[in-house]
């Protein structure tokens, strides 16, 4: 982080929650080096608590133990319409097990890493209890307990919220346990778990209010600190998770009804905070969506609620421990600038609203949702489409200008990052490929892909949360092209990587307010997401008329409103296991009779007009030089078409006034020049027989991989998988149980 400065105590955490091994007391003693005088003086004492927010902030890395998904194309990624290729949740051939000794164990959420305490989740769990027994001990006022106290409640309601959506019900442990095999806690109900982190977030918010609910932090250099909003807006997060079908099989509305009138209530505190969505008064196109992810500063963004901040500061391996660089920067550009490229399935690509705000009748996974008069060409996506669309793609010939140049780099990388225009398409040096759908043998433009082995097969890229010089001239990263040589690329980056914003509260809030009835209410926190977006009121946003009074309708709309705002954010896996997305919650009995869903959801996909991701495929779409051209050479300046006396348009501005008529220009030029591929995206068996999507029933509430069951001989497993402490018999611990 920025304002926050980062301290290393050598802080050994103890996983103390339940009986471990011999072996494992033995090497994994407590050694914290913190003494209780610590917590006397507060600057040491916020010392401290900075360890804390070091250890517990989300990064920029693939989802796993320890942080949520950032977006990337992860286990969480690949399991939705964002990304191609079978994740680990959808391989139809290799089902998870609780055996760690196979390659196909089910991931380990729980407990982290068995050999560094430190990192693991309860190491620290234990590390905040520790905190709170010693601020509540010290000789500090009243009010600094209350300041310091606050925040570390807050981190223990987001760890038990990271295992609560996995496993529902954990072992809760408040206390700062001795490691010792005596000192078991069982796991708790999923009931009391949630009403042990709303707790937290509420003691949080409270103890917070005084420094933070009058317009935020006064002090700036607490800027990047959780605030009584930051507390309460993930409380909304937990309440929905509470309410929906995952952990409420019968639909009970009390829950929603609860949710909402609490959510409700909050909201006035949350704004209070100084949030809101931000706007400018110069929305170009989407610009004000791309530019909540590059602006920093309470008054600058008052949509970021709970982020972590970064620093330009440049990585020396093994000695500059302050060195704090948001990665996404990294992933997501093209390789000619120093990235990796993301690349988005096409059936995502073909999701997105068009531009009257509704649904393209090509995409027919919602069928309650009207769709859109204007016609989608799956061929060329980029035509008549939601602005937040331009603002998460690119595709060949889109600008995606940069600070920098990469052609210090690699002399024959394009060198003017100020007018960097993407040139993702392909060639391929043998005719055979080229209609061959699994053939990976492409070269591309403009040196693309000439890092790696040669190879390209990306034509369109993941643009979201970019830091583009045409939104931000001002950008947030140092471009340092020595970085290449250490494989961690030229764009160190200070940019905030947002986990919880202003526009989730409000889409937490519809949901609430929808499934409880009340349709109207929700229907106006769509309409200032979409305002935002760039609609008006003159076609109600975008908005069919009936989410007003059909329920089923409002929610189908809200949760496909979040799947297009929150595009490779990291949210969408979770949204699907919520709401049992996969198969609509089809063979839940089968693991346990009381699981089968009852009331009036008895399917959430029949309910919602969703088609199941089970049974589909997602490609990817691919765009290479037309036939008229000829093959390509397998070398960097390889290109047919260029070679072939083709000239590229001049690169679409997104902040054009003549977008629409642009677009139209470039769709002709493709048509002439390049021609439209579809490629392989998920997995094919051996005789090349396409295979689809299969998310086990068992996967919505996770089990306990053997190595962890390993070190806690009394843990109880979830039903639906082995108990490796009893010899593999099924698991009998209910998440669903009150």
């Amino acid at each position: 982080m920025k304002a926050i400065k980062y301290f290393s105590f050598g802080l050994a955490s103890m996983l103390a929650f339940s009986a471990c091994s011999d072996q494992f007391l033995k090497d994994k003693k407590n050694y914290d080096q913190v003494g209780a005088e610590v917590y006397n003086d507060y600057d040491g004492a916020n010392g401290r608590l900075n360890d804390l927010y070091g250890w517990c902030l989300p990064t920029t890395a693939d989802m796993s133990w320890k942080y949520p998904s950032c977006g990337l194309m992860d286990a969480a990624g690949q399991s939705t319409e964002e990304y191609a290729g079978f994740s680990i949740f959808t391989n139809p051939e290799n089902e998870l097990s609780s055996d760690n000794s196979t390659s196909t164990s089910v991931p380990d959420y729980f407990m982290g890493t068995s050999n560094n305490i430190q990192e693991a989740v309860y190491g620290r769990i234990r590390n905040i209890n520790d905190f709170i027994r010693g601020v509540e001990s010290s000789s500090l006022t009243e009010a600094q307990k209350g300041t310091l106290l606050g925040q570390a409640y807050f981190f223990r309601a987001w760890c038990y919220y990271n295992l609560v959506k996995w496993y529902g019900g954990v072992p809760i442990v408040k206390e700062v346990l001795e490691p010792t095999e005596s000192n078991y806690t069982p796991r708790s109900t999923t009931k009391e778990t949630i009403e042990f982190i709303v707790e937290d977030l509420d003691n949080a918010a409270l103890l917070l209010a005084g420094e933070t609910a009058d317009g935020g932090w006064k002090d700036g250099s607490n800027y990047g600190r959780v605030t009584s909003g930051t507390a309460l807006a993930l409380k909304g997060r937990v309440l929905v998770l509470w309410a929906s079908p995952l952990f409420n099989r019968t639909n009970d509305k009390s829950r929603w009804t609860e949710a909402y009138n609490e959510m409700k209530d909050d909201l006035s505190t949350i704004d209070a905070c100084g949030y809101g969505l931000y706007s400018s008064s110069n929305n170009k196109n989407g610009s004000d969506f791309a530019s909540v992810f590059t602006q920093i500063g309470k008054t600058a963004n008052r949509e970021a609620i709970f982020f972590t901040l970064y620093n330009t500061t440049v990585i020396l391996t093994g000695i500059d421990d302050a060195a704090k660089n948001n990665m996404w920067e990294r992933y997501i550009r093209p390789d000619n600038t120093g990235g990796n490229g993301l690349t988005p399935s096409r059936m995502i690509l073909n999701m997105f609203p068009m531009s009257d705000g509704k649904i393209p009748a090509a995409a027919n996974n919602y069928t309650k949702l009207e769709t859109s008069s204007e016609t989608l060409d799956t061929d060329y996506p980029f035509m008549n489409r939601d602005p937040r669309f331009y603002r998460t793609f690119t595709f060949p010939g889109f600008r995606w200008a940069y600070n920098g140049d990469a052609s210090i780099h690699n002399e024959h990388n394009p060198s003017d990052g100020a007018n960097y225009t993407y040139w993702g398409y392909v060639w391929y040096a043998d005719v055979n490929d080229q209609g061959n759908v699994e053939s990976g043998n492409s070269y591309g433009a403009d040196n693309l892909g000439m890092e790696s082995a040669g190879r390209y097969s990306n034509s369109i890229l993941v643009r979201k949360k970019s830091d583009d010089l045409d939104v931000n001239p001002s950008a947030l990263y140092t471009y340092n092209p020595a970085g290449w040589k250490t494989g961690a690329g030229p764009f160190y980056s200070a940019a905030p990587l947002i986990e919880l914003r202003y526009a989730e509260v409000l889409l937490n809030l519809a949901e609430a307010a929808c499934m409880a009835g009340d349709m109207p209410y929700a229907v106006q926190q769509l309409q200032k997401i979409r305002a935002r977006a760039g609609y008006d009121s003159s076609n109600n946003y975008g908005l069919q008329a009936n989410l007003t009074s059909d329920q089923a309708a409002c929610m189908s709309a809200i949760l496909y409103e979040r799947q297009i705002e929150f595009a490779y954010e990291g949210k969408r896996f979770d949204d699907m296991r919520r709401w049992m997305l996969f198969d609509g919650g089809v063979g839940q009995e089968t693991l346990n009779a009381s699981w089968k869903l009852s009331g009036d959801i008895t399917n959430t996909c029949t309910w919602l007009g969703y088609k199941p991701l089970n049974g589909q495929r997602r490609e990817r779409l691919q765009y290479r030089v037309a036939d008229s051209y000829g093959v390509g050479t397998t070398q960097w300046d390889g290109d047919p078409l260029l070679k072939g006396g083709g000239v590229r348009p001049a690169g679409v501005n997104l902040n054009s006034t003549t977008l629409a008529t642009d677009l139209e220009a470039l769709k002709t030029w493709y048509q002439s020049n390049l021609a439209v591929k579809e490629s392989k995206g998920d997995g094919r068996d051996s005789q090349h027989n396409d295979l689809y999507i299969k998310f086990q029933p068992n996967y919505y509430l996770l089990g306990f991989s053997s190595g962890v069951q390993n070190q806690n001989k009394q843990l109880e497993q979830t039903i639906g998988w082995g108990d490796y402490n009893k010899g593999g018999a099924p698991g009998t611990f209910d998440p669903l149980a009150e």
